[in-house]
């Protein structure tokens, strides 16, 4: 197998490694971008078992332990194909210095019959200067086959690090999927917390994982505590939306309704809230009060 092969094999897992990662990302935006509208909810209440099915994560551990093995005999393809390539390689090595020094000799011979002939005498000279030709032509490609395998052995451990790193990196994808799967199904607000403080713990810097224990958080009627972690997230984020749309809800359960507002409209100016705004109980007491009042009809004017 040709370098060039390899190089395939190594493009193919990286393909199928990033599918995992766009499909496993795609399933966490959906789970976590979903809302439950207010006219929906009689039919949720009227609902006799769960609407999702086991049988879907299932499929997807299935599929994510599959890639795994494929990987795992991949890699050991790999190794043992460039284990052959390498014998080869000394073997062609042997043969070709073997064959260069039995050629030399044979010149020597045919020099030092010749010489004998025509009674030169110098014969020992000329012995001592084919021989450290010799020797100069076998250092060479002792030296160049050494390299070539140095070259490969480290090609080879390059590949193996990015295999192990795409492992590493499925595993933490399959790990969080399922505690957004929990979060989603958990109607606990502490317990939400708890799910959130894992994802935290694998991801720290996730901006989504902030937004939506704030809002748990709120539900624990905290909202200094879910401002905080508001702020945490525009740390990492200054566009993300949905954290200022969570302030705004907190602050309005802190009753600052100037505050409420000033987040509520970088909100609005960043994604289309309105009928969430209008739904939303923590901030009924807000769509009640003139600010609002004033910041819809502004808006209505722009538009």
């Amino acid at each position: 197998m040709t370098l060039a092969t390899l190089f395939l094999f190594t493009a193919l897992l990286g393909f199928q490694a990033n599918a995992v990662e766009v499909v496993a990302e795609q399933a966490v935006t959906e789970q976590a971008t979903t809302e439950t509208p207010s006219d929906v909810a009689p039919e949720i209440a009227e609902l006799k078992k769960p609407i999702y099915s086991p049988f879907v994560e299932m499929y997807v551990l299935n599929e994510l332990k599959q890639l795994r093995i494929d990987q795992a005999a991949t890699k050991n393809d790999l190794i043992q194909q460039i284990l052959d390539r390498e014998h080869s390689s000394v073997d062609r090595g042997v043969a070709y210095a073997t064959n260069t020094v039995t050629y030399f000799f044979y010149i020597i011979a045919a020099a030092s019959s010749l010489l004998v002939l025509v009674g030169w005498t110098s014969i020992r000279d000329m012995k001592d200067r084919v021989h450290s030709l010799a020797d100069t032509e076998i250092s060479r490609l002792i030296a160049e086959y050494e390299s070539r395998l140095l070259a490969m052995e480290s090609l080879m451990k390059q590949k193996t690090q990015d295999i192990e790193e795409n492992r590493e990196e499925i595993e933490l994808t399959q790990e969080l999927q399922s505690h957004w799967l929990r979060a989603q199904q958990e109607p606990s607000p502490s317990n939400k917390i708890s799910i959130y403080d894992d994802i935290l713990k694998l991801k720290s810097n996730d901006c989504e994982a902030l937004t939506y224990k704030a809002d748990a958080v709120l539900e624990l009627d905290e909202p200094q505590w879910a401002a905080s972690l508001c702020r945490q997230a525009l740390k990492t984020d200054p566009e993300n939306s949905h954290a200022f749309y969570q302030l705004a809800c907190a602050y309005t359960a802190m009753n600052q309704m100037d505050e409420a507002i000033r987040y509520l409209k970088e909100a609005l100016s960043r994604d289309s809230y309105l009928d969430d705004i209008k739904a939303d109980p923590a901030l009924q007491p807000l769509v009640e009060h003139d600010l609002f009042k004033e910041l819809i009809a502004m808006d209505d004017v722009h538009k």
